[in-house]
């Protein structure tokens, strides 16, 4: 059976975030995608206020329940979550988070652990060529699905 990671705080569930876990459900199909959420203590280190463990889980349950695939979600206490030490196939990150899973495999190879294969998916663009990013929505620059939501002062004075 196919065992497949993808961890992240998923604040807003953006596009960025659903690419990457609908990509991890079509690799698993009838296996499993364990999803690490971060806990709302390991969370409170980001630099905007996030939303409770429960209603990110929520969110990206909905979400995930169209893929049909087997999913079991961990809270995250720490950057690895369980594909420290258990059994994985592959780990599915988005650019921010690749050297993570590369860290994770450096880590798993320490401890005698097969690495587990790194599928990176690509950013998600906002209307102005920049990624879409949790950050991005919370300091107002762009809305959930990457539209500006404040025109620059040059444009208003034209």
């Amino acid at each position: 059976m196919i065992r497949v990671a993808v961890g992240g705080t998923f604040e807003f569930l953006h596009p960025g975030h659903r690419k990457v876990l609908a990509r991890a459900c079509e690799i698993a199909k009838a296996g499993e995608v364990v999803i690490g959420i971060t806990s709302n203590r390991f969370a409170s280190s980001k630099s905007h206020h996030v939303a409770d463990f429960d209603v990110r889980c929520q969110q990206v349950l909905n979400f995930v329940s169209g893929f049909y695939v087997n999913v079991t979600v961990v809270q995250l206490n720490d950057a690895f979550g369980p594909a420290l030490n258990d059994c994985f196939d592959y780990i599915v990150v988005s650019p921010e988070t690749f050297s993570v899973a590369v860290e994770l495999n450096k880590k798993r190879n320490e401890r005698c652990l097969p690495e587990i294969e790194i599928i990176c998916v690509d950013y998600v663009l906002a209307q102005d060529g920049k990624p879409i990013s949790s950050s991005r929505i919370a300091n107002g620059e762009i809305d959930v699905n990457g539209m500006p939501l404040h025109t620059p002062y040059a444009e208003n004075n034209s």
